[in-house]
């Protein structure tokens, strides 16, 4: 007898499940403050939210819309805490590659102490959040989701086709993205190039979708996304660190190593904006979303 063709919707939920289960896994390790969980619990967010968005096509109307939003405020309730933790290992970790006449150890103890302070002070909401009955509503809004998957007929359809749809449509989307960014005034290219980022990961979150039912094609596809992505991350990191440097207040004595770090997150936007086409030029090949 014929084994069953793969569905869409079979993909999808499992992608689904997986999120859920991540996500319901860690709290109790971000209560407890243990290395990268406010990052796995951020991830787990986006790939949840991202799917539900990229795929809602498969859901009848409406259905996903209270659970991608309660997402997007758990996601963003742990964005303070998590942007701090990568803004400061930056710009300590750059901070002791300056030269000695920089004081590069005063310089990273200074940001770290600083650091510190603001860490302590977000903390707190996070583990509210977390405490928060908006935060069980949603466990158990995802909980109700996957019992009773609110699925069309759509869904039923053959896997691989769909997804290479769906890679083909966000491929097109980050596609526009990064044409409109490469193309912007100075005064907006900052904007531009980060959403370029923001649909690099969705496209990326597709391909990972896919990898299950496509293979090593969804891969592909997942690498080249990841490093479009990676490289406006690079420039994101880059104009933040340079924003923060320009507007905290400078300790007296370290005006020099703080204005030669600055200098760098400079060089660095402008590093990951000369490197964006020819990575994109991998990453947006049509036939790269061809799946099956």
């Amino acid at each position: 007898m014929a084994r069953p063709e793969t569905t869409v919707g079979q993909v999808l939920l499992a992608r689904v499940e997986a999120q859920a289960a991540v996500l319901a896994a860690l709290d109790d390790a971000v209560r407890a403050d243990e290395p990268d969980a406010v990052h796995r619990m951020r991830v787990a967010c986006r790939r949840l939210r991202s799917a539900l968005r990229t795929f809602r096509r498969l859901f009848t109307p409406g259905a996903t819309e209270q659970l991608v939003a309660e997402l997007r405020w758990l996601a963003a309730a742990l964005g303070g805490a998590r942007d701090l933790e990568v803004l400061v290992e930056r710009l300590a970790a750059q901070a002791r590659e300056l030269p000695a006449e920089c004081g590069p150890e005063r310089v990273a103890e200074a940001l770290e102490r600083w650091g510190g302070t603001e860490y302590r002070r977000i903390r707190p909401e996070v583990v509210a959040a977390l405490d928060s009955p908006r935060r069980r509503a949603l466990g158990d809004a995802l909980t109700a989701f996957l019992a009773d998957p609110p699925l069309r007929r759509r869904a039923a359809r053959p896997a691989l086709p769909e997804l290479s749809r769906v890679a083909a449509r966000e491929q097109r989307r980050t596609a526009d993205r990064v044409r409109t960014a490469l193309a912007a005034a100075p005064e907006d290219r900052d904007h531009a190039l980060h959403d370029a980022r923001k649909a690099a990961k969705r496209a990326r979150y597709a391909g990972e979708t896919a990898a299950p039912a496509a293979g090593p094609r969804a891969e592909r596809y997942t690498r080249r996304m990841k490093a479009v992505q990676e490289v406006l991350g690079e420039h994101q990191d880059a104009v933040v660190a340079a924003a923060t440097l320009a507007a905290r207040p400078v300790a007296a004595a370290e005006p020099f190593g703080y204005g030669v770090l600055y200098g760098r997150q400079l060089a660095a936007e402008a590093a990951a904006r000369e490197r964006l086409p020819g990575v994109w030029k991998r990453a947006g090949k049509p036939k790269l979303a061809r799946f099956g």
